[in-house]
């Protein structure tokens, strides 16, 4: 939890910097948009397919009619949600998050030597495939949504999930080895998970909530590269030997 807490302080102490300010505010504004858009001309109409779409006909089957037009509701403006929220994630994904990790690894990671792949393309497809996975599990989920409890709990698991997937390995590919990337993600997995938890609770805070994905590139890039130091054992790294790196974490 110390490691969450402070990526996210540093994130907050980088926010100081009047540069990051204009990559800070893009997706949000884009998004929000995108929000206005959706509830303005479309989320009448998906309220009105999501009432004629099992489970919630079966509900209006039972007798349970206000049940099923309250599920529709709830699933349309979470679907309009998500959409506003993939779409700034997306954004900062493949746009904003190389120039934060620039900017962020050379003001406050000077030591770290890139020893990963700099490749856009390969950060944009992992973010798409990341979108396409999150919108295929949550849809397959939709039905459990009706069981008390976790309504609640599995839009927030599953955005929490895409945020880790998308910028975990963003803020990584540039300086890590894939050996090192492995080595972290099986130490830092649950940490990783929890901050996901945390940027999703907020990104539920409406219109604020669109601002969640580049601040979760900033945190994740912290939490990522203070890792990624201390594998490395703070150490001014120009070549990393793989085999090195596995035998210090053994």
């Amino acid at each position: 939890m110390t490691e969450i807490v402070l990526s996210l302080g540093r994130s907050l102490r980088t926010l100081g910097r009047g540069r990051v300010w204009l990559l800070f505010f893009g997706p949000a504004l884009v998004a929000l948009v995108v929000w206005i858009g959706l509830m303005t001309f479309a989320l009448e109409g998906l309220i009105g397919i999501l009432v004629e779409q099992p489970p919630l006909t079966w509900l209006a089957s039972w007798g349970a009619v206000w049940l099923a037009k309250l599920g529709a509701v709830l699933a349309g403006w979470l679907l309009v949600l998500a959409a506003a929220f993939v779409t700034a994630m997306l954004l900062a994904a493949i746009f904003v998050m190389p120039l934060l990790l620039d900017h962020v690894a050379l003001a406050d990671y000077p030591e770290l030597a890139r020893a990963g792949k700099d490749s856009l393309l390969a950060g944009a497809w992992n973010s798409i495939a990341a979108v396409l996975l999150y919108a295929v599990g949550w849809l397959l989920t939709l039905p459990l949504w009706l069981l008390p409890g976790l309504g609640l709990l599995l839009p927030i698991l599953w955005m929490a999930w895409l945020t880790r997937r998308t910028f975990a390995y963003d803020a990584l590919t540039v300086h890590a080895t894939d050996q090192e990337w492995r080595v972290l993600r099986r130490q830092h997995g649950l940490p990783l998970l929890l901050l996901g938890v945390v940027l999703a609770l907020l990104a539920h805070i409406p219109v604020l909530g669109l601002l969640t994905p580049t601040l979760a590139a900033l945190a994740y890039t912290h939490f990522c590269l203070e890792a990624l130091r201390r594998l490395r054992q703070g150490a001014l790294v120009t070549v990393i030997d793989e085999q090195a790196v596995l035998e210090k974490v053994k």
